[in-house]
């Protein structure tokens, strides 16, 4: 009988819960006559992982090269999202006008946490990166984090057929522009304690690891930013300064409408039957890499998209 009773004192309480405005008490005193009061425990505070990195990213001031279109756009953005209450950006790119746009739209997204300083710069001119340091307000000039992003393709020729312009602005542009970079912010990583502190992120390609047809020069191009970013680590190693190589495989950006001289219809057929990836997917990763613990480097990373197995191994959907 008292089984009985216990049952239906439940059931009346169940259906009472589907009721209008009905509730649910919560109590951290036992009531042992309501085997429905639940018992309430103070919330403890958890240190999630985008705090943490968040944390670790205030305060430093990052340049991005290349930062008016595809992944260095979306690292600048990236990274104002991740740290919006204090960070200084200095997105550079020949196109001053994309670089204030940019820079109005994050100010419109987070606010004035995040100071953005908008420099023309062509990293493939040795006099503009020569100037570059020497020309940055001081509240900018202590820079933590280099992100070398620049760099071009041109053209599908095969030798001997390639354009003397093409082979020198791919090399001035993606081999001796990141270089340049690399050598006018190093002194500034240099001079800090423990031998130096800062991020140099270089921004290289699938191609360098694996040449393709009708890409000569250009993995030439990302096989020289291999060598000389793995042999910077190595001298580099009783520092405390970070290098760090990413390596996208095909993504979608304005890389291949320049590759093919701007035409559009010839850049989208390498995409065709695929869903390749984003500047956004790449800007994560290089974010990722720099809000990492001081003492853990991403050193090296090959990003596909997940049909992609190789340079030259990709599924198309028919």
């Amino acid at each position: 009988m008292n089984s009985v009773r216990t049952w239906t004192r439940s059931i009346g309480f169940l259906r009472s819960l589907s009721s209008p405005g009905s509730t649910i008490l919560f109590s951290s005193a036992k009531q042992p006559n309501n085997p429905f009061t639940l018992p309430v425990h103070p919330a403890s505070p958890r240190r999630t992982m985008t705090s943490a990195m968040a944390k670790r990213l205030e305060g430093k001031t990052i340049v991005v090269t290349g930062a008016s279109s595809g992944i260095g756009k979306s690292t600048a953005k990236e990274f104002a999202r991740t740290s919006p209450k204090n960070l200084k950006l200095i997105l550079t790119a020949r196109r001053i006008d994309a670089l204030k746009q940019i820079a109005a739209e994050i100010k419109e997204e987070v606010g004035d946490g995040v100071k953005v300083l908008p420099v023309k710069l062509d990293v493939s001119n040795p006099a503009d990166v020569n100037g570059f340091v020497p020309s940055l307000p001081e509240e900018f000039k202590e820079i933590d984090v280099l992100v070398n992003n620049a760099g071009l393709v041109k053209g599908v020729a095969q030798a001997p057929g390639i354009e003397p312009e093409d082979i020198n602005v791919m090399f001035n542009t993606n081999v001796t522009g990141l270089i340049n970079m690399t050598q006018a912010i190093l002194p500034i990583f240099k001079k800090r304690d423990e031998g130096g502190r800062g991020d140099i992120i270089n921004i290289g390609s699938i191609a360098g690891r694996e040449p393709y047809s009708g890409g000569s020069i250009y993995c030439a191009t990302k096989a020289a930013v291999r060598s000389f970013t793995d042999a910077l680590r190595k001298e580099l190693i009783a520092s405390r300064i970070r290098i760090i190589e990413i390596d996208p495989g095909q993504v979608e950006t304005e890389f291949s409408v320049v590759r093919f001289y701007g035409d559009k219809s010839k850049a989208d057929a390498v995409y065709k039957g695929c869903e390749p990836l984003t500047g956004d997917d790449i800007a994560e990763v290089i974010v990722f890499a720099a809000g990492r613990r001081e003492n853990v480097v991403i050193a090296d990373t090959l990003v596909f998209p997940s049909h992609q197995a190789s340079a030259g191994v990709m599924h198309r959907k028919s």
